[in-house]
C-alpha cells in the first residue's frame, strides 16, 4: 500500500527547504540519480538536470538571484502506487513572493513527479515542473 502520508511530508520538505535555504535537507529529498525538468509557459524544455548535485546547484542559484521571500505552496495532491516501492504523485504550486511588506502570487505550477522508496523511506527521482508564468 502506497504510503500518501510519507509522499505528502516529502514534498512538503521540498518546498519548505527551498524556502529556508536548507540544502542539505532539499538534497535529502532527492535520489542520488535524479532528474528534474522545467517548462515555463509552453516554452522550451528546461533540462533535464541529473542527479542531485545539479538539482541543488540549480536550486541555489535560483535562491541567489532572489531579492525576495519565496513560499512554495503545494496543493491538491493526487498519488497513485505504480509498482512495489515506486509512486507517481501530481500537485498544484502557488509560489508567493514577500517583498517590501506585500504579498504577490509569482506564478502557478503543476507538478509531475516519480518516487521511489529505498530501505523505507521515500523520496523524489523524477518531478518535472510546468510554470504557467514566467517570473
Amino acid at each position: 500500500m502506497c504510503d500518501r502520508g510519507a509522499i505528502e511530508n516529502v514534498l512538503s520538505r521540498y518546498s519548505l527547504a527551498y524556502d529556508e535555504n536548507d540544502m542539505e535537507e532539499m538534497a535529502d529529498c532527492f535520489t542520488e540519480d535524479a532528474v528534474l525538468t522545467m517548462r515555463i509557459q509552453d516554452g522550451d524544455l528546461i533540462g533535464p538536470f541529473e542527479g542531485r548535485e545539479a538539482i541543488v546547484k540549480l536550486m541555489e542559484d535560483s535562491l541567489a538571484a532572489q531579492n525576495d521571500r519565496r513560499r512554495h505552496l503545494t496543493t491538491n495532491l493526487i498519488v497513485r502506487e505504480t509498482g512495489d516501492g515506486t509512486a507517481t504523485a501530481v500537485s498544484y504550486l502557488t509560489l508567493i513572493a514577500i517583498q517590501d511588506q506585500k504579498l504577490n502570487v509569482l506564478s502557478t505550477a503543476k507538478y509531475d513527479d516519480e518516487l521511489v522508496r529505498r530501505d523505507g523511506v521515500w523520496r523524489l527521482s523524477r518531478r518535472h515542473i510546468a510554470l504557467d508564468l514566467p517570473y
